[in-house]
């Protein structure tokens, strides 16, 4: 059985490409992310859903108004939830750089509850912790959530968590290998 992206997903030079895919990469490339890489690899290879992936992934990321640490807050809970080794990489930088407490950090990564968050993160947290663990929050956790940022918002909390459990299971699948030669970030689940 093949056990790498190479052999589940090859990586598509342009030369490969169809043009709808060489389409894609461009709007991809030419978009916040500046380049073609992580879970896009191998979603090229649907390209209209990499399109529609892409598309989605731009908003949640880049566009609901949420700080950055928060979105990374989120992202980090569902990578460590699904073990997502890339997506943990990548996004344990992104979180660093957004300013997210290295505790915080090293916290989640450990399947630990962070000691000290401020009352939004503590928020997102809880929100999205139990959105991955459970498939939903609680009404308790559900209304303080609602409260604190809206329907509208907690609606992008369940799609962040949602959106980045569908990249995990591409790049589970997918595995491609870590960049830099960096070895897994993560111990098993649960650890």
């Amino acid at each position: 059985m093949p056990d790498t992206m190479s052999d589940r997903y090859p990586e598509l030079t342009p030369d490969a490409m169809t043009a709808e895919q060489r389409a894609v990469a461009a709007e991809i490339a030419s978009g916040p992310r500046g380049s073609v890489r992580g879970p896009f690899l191998p979603l090229l290879h649907n390209p209209e859903l990499a399109r529609r992936v892409q598309a989605l992934g731009e908003h949640l990321r880049f566009n609901t108004g949420f700080a950055g640490p928060l979105v990374e807050i989120a992202v980090l809970l569902t990578a460590r939830r699904w073990t997502c080794q890339y997506e943990w990489l990548a996004h344990e930088r992104i979180a660093r750089k957004a300013g997210l407490d290295a505790s915080i950090i090293e916290a989640i990564a450990g399947s630990r509850v962070p000691e000290r968050m401020s009352a939004d993160e503590a928020a997102v947290y809880a929100f999205c912790r139990q959105v991955n663990d459970a498939g939903s929050p609680d009404d308790a956790t559900f209304a303080a959530a609602r409260d604190r940022f809206g329907l509208a918002a907690t609606l992008d909390l369940i799609a962040l968590c949602g959106y980045y459990t569908l990249l995990a299971m591409v790049l589970n699948t997918a595995d491609p290998a870590l960049p830099d030669g960096a070895p897994p970030p993560l111990s098993p689940a649960g650890g």
